[in-house]
């Protein structure tokens, strides 16, 4: 275990995650804000690229499971993305569709910011989206981030930006 949240666990990707990771990334309606859902390939290159990332940083994004039953809902986690041609941490979150606007991507992204700040030397972190994705960024903002820049992305047209520093982060 990474994280623990009231209702959460935040721990590694097993391979064994796959079946419940594909049913989420592969899903048209969830996925509606990427170019298009993952196939099997990108479903599993997605896990190892978290495994390799665990090894080379120490972190990357987590499965989320739920306390009471140990179902894999998600992922969520820091990870380094391309955000307007700079190299910064970035809080990702995935959901299933089944447990969209119960809380759960807010009290994982909650979590983890609290990790990064506690556990890394980043004065600072991101979530960047697609700009017509708008569940990701309200739960950007219900964790205190504010948008910073929209820029032109080639893979999303346009993309919204939100950060948060630690200085704001310890005084919510």
């Amino acid at each position: 275990m990474i994280i623990e949240t009231e209702r959460l666990i935040l721990r590694e990707y097993r391979l064994e995650d796959f079946n419940d990771l594909y049913a989420i990334v592969s899903d048209e309606e969830t996925m509606r804000h990427y170019p298009k859902p993952f196939d099997k390939e990108k479903t599993l290159n997605w896990i190892k690229w978290n495994l390799d990332n665990y090894k080379k940083y120490g972190y990357g994004l987590w499965a989320i499971v739920l306390k009471e039953t140990d179902e894999f809902i998600g992922d969520c986690g820091i990870t380094i993305q391309n955000i307007d041609n700079e190299l910064l941490p970035e809080i990702g979150y995935h959901i299933n569709k089944k447990y969209w606007k119960k809380g759960y991507a807010k009290e994982a992204a909650k979590a983890v910011c609290d990790w990064v700040f506690n556990n890394t030397s980043y004065d600072r972190v991101y979530s960047y989206m697609k700009y017509t994705n708008e569940p990701s960024y309200r739960t950007a903002m219900a964790i205190g981030m504010k948008k910073v820049k929209d820029y032109k992305d080639p893979v999303n047209e346009i993309s919204y930006a939100y950060a948060i520093s630690k200085e704001e982060w310890l005084k919510l």
